[in-house]
């Protein structure tokens, strides 16, 4: 009798690694993900943390009923590896035995276990627990997971030091009226913008600081690029001596964690047939310049010239990758008027800032710029808006007791991710979305 005990597998594995077993009995637990019947025997996809792994079943080695399986009920199983040449992984796994740990109390409403999920924007957000368990699916968000741990590798090794700042405040960091207000024990309080109050304050006592948060936005745009909560990917750092370093940073950035990503996140990439971009340099256009290039290239006349209509921003997109080859351009010198009151003027031209937008396939997906780190600087800024300094009295006190010249950028996770998974909305790569008509799940 054999009484070799089956490795026991518990934090998951990747259907590749199995094949070390091979000769082996081991214990597997997960979901079963789909039950194809052929003659005699059946496949069975077992869903596990991060792999689908296929197993075989036969009433000649199976000590159970096939009927004992279910779609999506959770399991524990033990299975034997067997040299399999003709198996695209080199080897089957036999399923021995089999012990059900719950089972669905009812039919899955959509159709989950195909390569995509054939269903509409709003099915696939309405049934968002399940339809996450779709192997593409969640390649989606465990390549999410990949950038931001990608971001946060790169700027712990640059020395950037990862804050918490509050997301629920006394003013909003942007102003207007895109901002969610609630009560605060009978005081009226918001949701955070942005953390670029605080981020500029922790300047001062860390030099470098990041944050990856989420931010909120009251903004009534029901597009397929606007969200009303995403997940905001911020730095901040103290000294420079342009705002191009900031550009320069972003660019390191974006080119270590897209490595990372090539390094650690194949899997995922495969999945979703991701053909990563090249970054070399990211070409550089002034704004203005920019708008009057996709005036003339598509004979489109100029309607506004302090911001970019969305097609603009696919157009110029376009014409610098047809001549750069570059997917990334950055734009920089926006106008004064259309920028936040904390962002630092061209000394040649007060009409523009030392601010950039980063553009990827055809959307803003960063912006950024040099801050006003001089205490009469702001101060006159702000009375120049007729905004009321007295306010922004705690912003301000890190200006008047000295700060070094600085700056920094949001970049939004969620539109990153959409762009390098060649989404057209930015939903497909939110977990759960929240915007003017969806507050549930």
């Amino acid at each position: 009798m054999n009484t070799i005990k089956p490795i026991v597998i518990k934090n998951g594995i990747e259907a590749e690694e199995l094949k070390k077993f091979i000769g082996k009995k081991v214990t597997l637990h997960g979901s079963i993900y789909k039950i194809r019947k052929m003659s005699g025997f059946a496949f069975i996809l077992l869903r596990t943390k991060r792999a689908v792994v296929q197993c075989i079943y036969s009433e000649e080695f199976s000590t159970f009923a096939l009927e004992e399986l279910i779609e999506e009920s959770t399991v524990k199983i033990e299975a034997e590896v067997i040299l399999e040449e003709r198996s695209k992984v080199g080897y089957e796994l036999r399923l021995l035995s089999l012990k059900v740990l719950s089972k669905p109390y009812g039919e899955v409403p959509v159709v989950i276990h195909n390569k995509l999920v054939e269903a509409s924007i709003d099915t696939l957000l309405n049934y968002r627990p399940i339809t996450l368990r779709n192997e593409r699916e969640r390649a989606i968000f465990k390549l999410q997971e990949g950038i931001a741990n990608g971001f946060r590798r790169f700027l712990t090794e640059q020395k950037f030091t990862e804050i918490h700042s509050p997301k629920i405040v006394q003013m909003g960091a942007e102003g207007g009226a895109n901002i969610f207000s609630l009560n605060y024990f009978g005081k009226e309080a918001y949701l955070a913008q942005s953390p670029q109050f605080y981020k500029q304050m922790m300047v001062g006592v860390f030099e470098r600081v990041y944050e990856i948060a989420p931010v909120f936005r009251a903004e009534k745009h029901d597009t397929s690029r606007h969200l009303n909560e995403y997940t905001s990917v911020d730095f901040e750092m103290g000294y420079i001596e342009s705002f191009e370093e900031i550009m320069q940073m972003e660019t390191s950035m974006l080119k270590a964690t897209l490595e990372f990503l090539k390094d650690s996140y194949q899997k995922e990439l495969s999945i979703l047939n991701i053909s990563l971009p090249v970054i070399e340099e990211i070409p550089t256009i002034r704004f203005k310049e920019a708008k009057e290039l996709v005036a003339k290239e598509y004979n489109r006349s100029i309607r506004d010239m302090t911001d970019f209509e969305p097609e603009e921003e696919k157009l110029l997109c376009e014409i610098i990758e047809k001549r750069t080859g570059s997917e990334f351009v950055f734009v920089t010198h926006y106008p004064s008027s259309k920028r936040p009151f904390y962002a630092m003027e061209d000394l040649k031209n007060s009409e523009e800032t030392l601010s950039f937008d980063l553009l990827f396939r055809g959307l803003e997906i960063t912006t950024g710029g040099q801050r006003i780190h001089n205490f009469k600087e702001q101060v006159n800024k702000l009375k120049k808006r007729g905004m009321n300094v007295e306010d922004f009295k705690s912003y301000l006190m890190m200006h008047r007791y000295g700060m070094p010249p600085h700056g920094g950028l949001g970049l939004g996770l969620e539109r990153f991710t959409s762009k390098l998974c060649n989404q057209n909305n930015v939903r497909y790569a939110t977990l759960f979305p929240r915007d003017i008509n969806r507050l549930q799940p």
